[in-house]
């Protein structure tokens, strides 16, 4: 942490209200060079809309701006957009990602900075003839990516990378900006905010990520790091601020705090650890209700090539493993979202792959862990969110009087407020817009999207991504009660193995493409270990 006497950022009684909601009340804060700082709090917490106050972005100004002041180096500063936050080099790595899909990871990574190559017309005619360097593109994209630690080819495009590669991108994107010769007026980043940077990261990646924070923390940049795995916060910060309701709780040395304090500060209740993680042994039907055989799924970072499994009906099946792994690609190729082969057979029939429109009329629906790409209509109500599928797929919430099918507007309006109440998702209400709520709010209703469909079979991906340690039990308390009130077989894929194991009754490992082994949630840790390095015999 840097002993600077006059702080890089500070915040003064900052405030903010959403159509007369108040979702922040005076937050004042001091940010130092070389500062990490750990922001902690509930999905819905403020935490986001503090940042985009920083960050100078069109959705507070659009919705009548904000109280207080930011100072910078002591000195107040108006932001009247993200450009302008930027060129005082601040840097800023949103929840949900801001890429161009059709163009490469490079071109990605030095958007809007790409190098140019000069040519004897562009000396005759002027600049504007100028013509891209993609060589250099490649040169320093690689750079930035190598100072994360991680395999990432910049000549891949977005549109075919999974969600924890599109991280990655944005993440470098913002490290790459350290190294650009800045025109006159600029200054190279000095305040990075990553928000929720590890959410879609394995272990090992998530490792990469923190060792490359201290190294920029080292070089004097600050660093603020918004994260729900509060083992991380203790480990890389240097100071822990904690938000809840709008406010700041707590804002303390990291060697005041530890994980049962920092939760029980966000929650505003003491958060009891569990002594035991797995989920207790259950009776579960021999009936087999989902058969794989020999999948392979064409999607660029995953790899599943020969995966075999199968699913009885009514448990909760788990999947997991490192990441890139091939984890991911299983439900997205067995919905039809990714190109696919093999033999996958739902209650004995054989299903025709590659159709997701099929696979939704089988009665098996998705909730992908893309929310935004795949899972959310941004624009629609929550209601129309939560209703759609299900009235394209079922024909539910439609009135009929003759051959003339209409909305049936007082169904959809309960049965989205049952969904509200049942997962507590905070908004305003049933009509309010999806692209309005916090990220953890989103993924609920993503949930309640799938739940509408009544679906005989949910493959669920990665579904407390990005969501904090109160809102994450609540999710998964939803599915376990969803799978054993309605009898809903759950194919559930994650990262985390422990929630994997609070939840699921068997667990398979994917590895190389492959099912590794499939093990009960009740078995040790260390089996799971063998299983996700490949050691299948071993485990076995």
């Amino acid at each position: 942490m840097g002993n600077n006497s006059v702080p890089l950022l500070e915040m003064r009684g900052i405030s903010k209200e959403f159509s007369g909601n108040k979702v922040l009340t005076d937050i004042n804060f001091s940010l130092y060079p070389g500062e990490i700082l750990g922001l902690v709090g509930e999905n819905g917490a403020g935490k986001s809309t503090l940042m985009k106050i920083l960050f100078g972005m069109d959705e507070i100004r659009n919705t009548g701006g904000y109280g207080g002041d930011i100072l910078i180096d002591g000195e107040k500063v108006t932001f009247s957009s993200s450009e302008d936050a930027i060129k005082a080099g601040i840097g800023m790595v949103h929840q949900e990602f801001s890429l161009i899909p059709d163009f490469t990871v490079g071109e990605n990574i030095l958007l809007n900075r790409e190098p140019e190559r000069y040519s004897v017309i562009s000396e005759v005619f002027g600049k504007r003839l100028n013509t891209v360097d993609t060589k250099e593109i490649q040169k320093r994209a690689l750079k930035a990516i190598e100072r994360l630690g991680v395999e990432l080819d910049p000549s891949k495009r977005i549109s075919s990378l999974p969600v924890g590669y599109k991280q990655f991108t944005e993440i470098a994107r913002e490290l790459s900006k350290e190294d650009d010769k800045r025109n006159e007026g600029e200054k190279g980043m000095r305040l990075l905010v990553l928000d929720e940077p590890t959410a879609v990261l394995s272990e090992h990646e998530a490792v990469a990520l923190l060792k490359a924070m201290k190294n920029l923390s080292a070089a004097g940049i600050a660093i603020i790091f918004i994260s729900h795995r509060l083992q991380e916060i203790i480990d890389v910060c240097d100071s822990i601020m904690v938000m809840r309701d709008g406010l700041i709780i707590r804002h303390v040395d990291k060697k005041e705090a530890d994980v049962q304090k920092i939760a029980s500060w966000m929650v505003g209740r003491k958060v009891e650890e569990k002594a035991g993680n797995e989920r207790k042994k259950r009776d579960i039907s021999d009936e087999i209700i989902l058969s794989v055989e020999n999948l392979k799924v064409e999607m660029s970072g995953e790899m599943v090539r020969n995966a075999t499994f199968s699913v009885r009906k009514g448990e909760i099946f788990g999947l997991g493993g490192l990441a890139g792994q091939g984890k991911i690609g299983i439900p997205n190729g067995i919905m039809g979202l990714n190109l696919s082969s093999g033999s996958v057979k739902f209650k004995g029939q054989e299903i025709k792959l590659n159709n997701p429109a099929l696979a939704l009329k089988n009665k098996m629906a998705f909730v992908s862990e893309d929310r935004r790409g795949v899972g959310l209509l941004l624009d629609e109500s929550l209601e129309w969110n939560v209703s759609f599928s299900a009235m394209q797929v079922n024909d539910n919430f439609l009135k009929k009087i003759g051959f003339i099918k209409f909305r049936d507007q007082k169904a959809i309006e309960d049965v989205t407020n049952e969904y509200i109440d049942l997962l507590k998702i905070k908004c305003t209400s049933s009509k309010q817009k999806a692209r309005q709520l916090s990220g953890g709010n989103q993924q609920k209703v993503c949930l309640a999207k799938a739940f509408a469909l009544s679906p005989e079979l949910l493959f669920v991906s990665e579904p407390t991504r990005g969501i904090d340690v109160g809102a994450k039990a609540l999710v998964l308390d939803a599915l376990r009660r969803y799978n054993e009130e309605n009898g809903t077989t759950i194919v559930m894929i994650s990262s985390e193995l422990e929630e994997l194991r609070s939840i699921c009754d068997r667990i398979a490992i994917v590895h190389d493409g492959e099912i590794a082994g499939t093990l009960d949630a009740s078995s040790a840790s260390e089996e799971f270990g063998l299983l996700m390095l490949g050691n299948v015999k071993e485990a076995m």
